[in-house]
């Protein structure tokens, strides 16, 4: 069971049920609910975290209906907030995708703040899934029709840690330098800086659903990989809370980290299964 590989289990009712769970490789999908699953992992048992909850902002999910009224969206985010900072190491860090609309442009801030009590924000990282140089566009995104508002072409990516003093590999996700004088000039050992905190990342082209996964909301797997980079530590310990189609494990495999993630729907939750499992097979 997921509980007894690296996360000892805490007491329980006898009524409590442990979610039902599949292991490949080195990633464990848990089937059902993260405010359920997360109090039976260990205390300060994950080195990272990267997740994606649902923004509520009317994204067409299969079963999780996503137009809460805010409150209770406020708040089910603050408890999964406090959970987090339970099992986060004290050196862990927690990387939160969060999108918004031109209807509420909030809301990703909205759900930062609810992290506020237990994290600290040690960056803000802008994930630019599309820009438009001169007369080139590179990338993909959602055209609205509106005479108010942009196309949405970026969504926030919070790195929380519990001091704001948790040292990272900036360098592993590191770029050349454009001026190679400044490398003897300034005294760095290797022809790589820091790449910043906005970070393209385009989706890859697809021609349908099932290119996607049949997801509406994920995210391709360079970005939870360029997170556990930069985090910097190579055997560490991945969760995912909100698990989807399974993007984040199967970046946590190919880096060859160990990951746990929840998934309440039995349907992403398969998708993700065989995900893993093509993924361990590749990698045979």
């Amino acid at each position: 069971m997921w509980l007894e590989s690296g996360h000892p289990q805490h007491r329980r009712s006898p009524t409590q049920e442990t979610p039902a769970s599949v292991t490949f490789g080195k990633q464990t999908v848990v089937i059902g609910d993260c405010l359920a699953g997360l109090p039976l992992l260990a205390e300060k048992s994950i080195d990272v975290c990267v997740t994606s909850p649902p923004y509520n902002i009317g994204v067409a999910y299969k079963t999780h209906h996503d137009r809460m009224p805010k409150e209770d969206y406020l708040a089910w985010m603050g408890k999964v907030a406090r959970q987090l900072a339970r099992v986060l190491r004290d050196d862990g860090s927690l990387f939160l995708n969060v999108g918004q609309t031109n209807v509420d442009p909030w809301i990703a801030y909205e759900v930062a703040n609810q992290f506020r009590d237990v994290f600290v924000l040690q960056n803000n990282i802008s994930w630019v899934k599309s820009i438009s140089l001169g007369d080139d566009t590179f990338g993909h995104f959602k055209p609205i029709t509106s005479k108010r508002f942009l196309n949405n072409n970026f969504e926030s990516l919070f790195h929380f840690t519990k001091t704001g003093h948790v040292q990272i590999d900036r360098l592993s996700i590191g770029v050349p330098f454009k001026d190679k004088t400044n490398i003897e000039r300034w005294g760095h050992t290797r022809d790589l800086r820091c790449a910043g905190n906005v970070w393209f990342i385009p989706y890859k082209t697809v021609q349908s659903k099932i290119d996607k996964f049949d997801h509406p909301a994920g995210y391709p797997v360079d970005l939870p990989k360029r997170c556990m980079l930069l985090h910097g530590r190579p055997e560490a310990t991945v969760l995912d809370p909100f698990l989807g189609a399974g993007t984040t494990l199967v970046a946590a495999e190919q880096l060859g980290m160990s990951g746990i993630g929840f998934e309440i729907d039995p349907s992403y939750a398969e998708t993700a299964m065989a995900r893993l499992n093509a993924e361990t097979k590749a990698g045979r």
